[in-house]
């Protein structure tokens, strides 16, 4: 098992993830601390857990206009879609379950 150290809002949290998945996680860890950096920089001092949330949304609104620009609509979705986002959702999940296990550390 995997394991890697990645900083959001200035706090580091040791994360694990599957063998080999560590420069993925990694590099996506990245990515959202950049869009929570880039929102605490516009609307100031957030709780960390409301700074989450936005930036959660603000990649999900991301995510929606890109579907929106192909034309793929949820409902729409083919089975190779859905996997893939039942995937990215276990993903976030697992993710937001370590965050919470390395703050109560």
């Amino acid at each position: 098992m995997g394991q890697i150290s990645v900083t959001f809002n200035e706090t580091t949290y040791n994360l694990a993830c599957k063998d080999g998945e560590e420069e993925r996680l990694a590099r996506l860890a990245d990515y959202v601390n950049m869009k929570a950096s880039s929102l605490a920089g516009q609307v100031g001092h957030l709780t960390e857990s409301r700074l989450l949330l936005m930036t959660a949304i603000l990649i999900a609104d991301e995510l929606d206009e890109a579907r929106t620009e192909t034309g793929s609509e949820p409902e729409m979705e083919t089975p190779a879609m859905e996997v893939a986002l039942d995937k990215a959702t276990k993903r976030i999940e697992d993710l937001a379950r370590s965050l919470e296990t390395g703050a109560a550390e």
